[in-house]
């Protein structure tokens, strides 16, 4: 299996309870990548036989960190219409609760397009240099990150006036995309503080919305391509911060946006 389908990797304990196991390969400084947890609970729930249409919408709250070991994910549908599907859904570890989600399904239908959003004008993957990571941040190494501006900060880097990152990312080994990965890489942004200040201080997502805009079948055309990220804060203030963010496919197709609110200390 990919590495991928490794960290999502959940099997029923009984209806709506599913158990899953933390993998050591998608470690973060404190607990597992805050992206795998949340791609996780959307698996949970398309993997109900009752799930209604595709993802549409996703909000995740991070209420303490994941411990290493097994934790159940308790999943309901709260209401079915004939078009969209709600869900509520809860993370626990010996009963405490270590994160919360709700997900909206929807069934995809033929309207009107018009996409007012455009991908910047960026190099080609195959034109982008590989920066380094921090190697103690070993779930990194389970993606390709060509960083086109805002790369990770160095010892030597200053405080810069921008809070912009834009890179090509793919799984690594390279799989098809699905709502699961894209929802992982709608959390590939390091924390948009590290860029202005120049320097990493502690800080971390505690709530993170996507908002799926493509369909299994535009997906399914991406393939195991790069697609193109760019994220960027609003406002720095009283120990929070923004992050908003825009998924495109090579093609310029904008597949998803999302929105966080990070915690910080500086």
């Amino acid at each position: 299996m990919n590495a991928f389908d490794t960290g999502i990797a959940i099997e029923p304990v009984e209806p709506g309870l599913m158990r899953g196991r933390t993998d050591p390969e998608w470690a973060n400084m404190v607990g597992p990548f805050g992206g795998i947890t949340a791609a996780t609970l959307l698996h949970a729930v398309q993997s109900q036989p009752d799930c209604h249409g595709q993802p549409v919408a996703l909000t995740v709250n991070f209420a303490a960190p994941v411990a290493d070991g097994e934790f159940d994910i308790a999943l309901r549908a709260a209401r079915t219409n004939r078009t969209n599907q709600h869900w509520i859904v809860e993370l626990t570890q010996d009963g405490e609760t270590k994160t919360t989600a709700t997900a909206l399904f929807g069934l995809r239908r033929e309207t009107w397009v018009s996409e007012e959003a455009v991908m910047p004008v960026v190099p080609a993957p195959e034109d982008v240099a590989v920066p380094g990571f921090p190697p103690q941040v070993r779930w990194t190494r389970n993606f390709e990150m060509l960083f086109v501006e805002g790369a990770v900060p160095q010892p030597e880097s200053k405080p810069d006036p921008s809070s912009t990152t834009t890179l090509w990312m793919r799984n690594t080994p390279s799989r098809p995309i699905d709502f699961p990965a894209l929802t992982a890489m709608c959390d590939l942004f390091y924390p948009r503080v590290y860029r202005r200040l120049g320097r990493v201080v502690p800080a971390g997502t505690i709530s993170m919305n996507i908002y799926f805009l493509a369909d299994q079948h535009q997906l399914d055309a991406v393939g195991g391509d790069f697609i193109l990220g760019t994220a960027h804060a609003n406002r720095f203030s009283l120990g929070y911060f923004d992050q908003s963010a825009e998924v495109f496919g090579r093609d310029g197709t904008l597949l998803a946006t999302s929105q966080q609110i990070v915690y910080f200390k500086g």
